[in-house]
């Protein structure tokens, strides 16, 4: 093995600047290859950020616009769901799946402390609310259990609302105990949780059994969040969902399978069209990636190539002497792999040097969208999976750059290969 490397050493001495103008190639194409995949989980990473903020087993249903005549009614009828629609959820007909029932009901107004007033959102919650959208509590509590049995007059209010109804500079734990009104109702205030652009900077909550009492809301409600188990699959999802829909459309006096008299929102489909999404992008970078190692990897083979010819003597001498095919064909693949392995392993460090470069600059930056600032880039770098994939794109790339070199030196008759100078 000694010798092996001593003879690999001294091939690449005797042709420093070529061995090093075809490294230069393969360093280059792993290097675009290990910035392209973390730029690209670097922008994925800040396109998906926040959406995991419901479970992923969440399920969304609202009221929509018929779309078809059906029992006598036309199409175009609004259908509002209300407190029996939530029964017919929690009925045996989807015990098998369903676990939380969540229905809501919400209206807007004017909240005001002291002489500071702002437009708000008020929704009438339960408390699974915090946990199926990972609601994060800065001071005080979430509503509970005694809150919505008792119609409490209670409230949790957004960090923004807090800004907004203190004097300046105070700290928004201030108001946490303190009575706010909502047009002429006073409610205490007894959690703050942080703002959240997805449900609304001024969206505060309060218990649902509260909001229709104080607010004569009737038996109407504005949509239901279930949560369920057992749907494991996009087609046992795209099953039940088809199940729901007739049930409640058909209590409406709308068709079956009318898709725009209910709108369902399912977090776990939508989860499978984004790893889909997520995985073409990686596919795409890869290939655009080896791609651009390709280009070194031929500029090896050709080196190898004009290796072969400059040792052909050499060759036939060793072959003269005993040395078999395998021996010969060995020494080429061996350093064949060796510049591969040697100048690409270079261009994966600095590539990886690049990934953290990427994000302590690029990474810091932000752009305004939707009156939030969203990261450019988040956590723009490679794993460790990466690191080993590339180091067998490595092995395999060497591999193929000698295979054809090292099977024309094999095959050097030792006769022909004396005569060559």
């Amino acid at each position: 093995m000694k010798d092996l490397f001593t003879e690999i050493w001294e091939s690449v001495r005797r042709n420093k600047l070529r061995t090093c103008l075809t490294g230069f190639a393969v360093s280059w194409g792993i290097f675009m290859l290990i910035v392209l995949l973390g730029a690209g989980n670097g922008l994925q990473n800040a396109f998906f950020k926040g959406g995991d903020r419901f479970a992923s087993n969440t399920m969304m249903v609202g009221g929509g616009w018929t779309s078809k005549p059906y029992d006598g009614l036309k199409e175009g009828r609004r259908i509002r769901l209300d407190d029996k629609d939530v029964k017919l959820a929690g009925s045996d007909a989807f015990a098998n799946n369903v676990d939380d029932i969540i229905a809501t009901v919400s209206i807007s107004g004017t909240a005001s402390y002291g002489k500071k007033s702002c437009s708000v959102d008020i929704e009438g919650n339960y408390p699974e609310r915090a946990k199926v959208e990972k609601i994060e509590i800065m001071y005080g509590r979430y509503i509970n259990a005694r809150d919505i049995q008792d119609k409490r007059k209670v409230v949790v209010v957004p960090q923004n609302t807090a800004e907004s109804l203190l004097p300046d500079n105070t700290p928004i734990s201030e108001l946490l105990g303190k009575y706010i009104k909502v047009d002429k109702l006073s409610f205490q205030v007894v959690g703050i949780n942080k703002s959240d652009r997805m449900r609304g900077y001024n969206m505060m909550a309060a218990p649902f059994t509260t909001v229709k009492a104080a607010f004569n809301k009737g038996e109407e409600i504005d949509d239901i969040t279930l949560t369920f188990h057992g749907l494991d699959s996009k087609q046992a999802n795209e099953e039940f969902e088809t199940r729901l829909r007739a049930a409640v459309n058909l209590r409406h006096r709308a068709a079956p399978d009318d898709r725009r008299a209910l709108w369902i929102w399912n977090r776990f489909t939508q989860d499978l069209q984004i790893n889909t999404v997520s995985s073409i992008i990686n596919i795409a970078l890869w290939i655009i990636g080896l791609f651009t190692l390709l280009g070194g990897i031929v500029g090896v083979s050709n080196i190898m190539l004009i290796t072969v010819k400059e040792r052909t003597h050499e060759f036939g001498i060793r072959k003269a002497i005993g040395a078999r095919p395998w021996d010969i064909t060995k020494l080429i693949l061996a350093e064949s792999i060796s510049i591969t392995a040697i100048f690409g392993y270079i261009g994966m460090f600095l590539g990886m040097v690049a990934c953290q470069i990427l994000d302590k600059t690029v990474g810091q930056s932000t752009v305004s969208m939707f009156d939030d600032q969203i990261a450019m880039l988040v956590n723009p770098t490679v794993g460790l999976d990466v690191a080993i994939e590339a180091t067998l794109v490595l092995i395999i790339a060497g591999s193929l750059a000698g295979l054809f070199p090292a099977r024309k030196a094999s095959k050097v008759r030792p006769i022909e290969a004396l005569r060559a100078e």
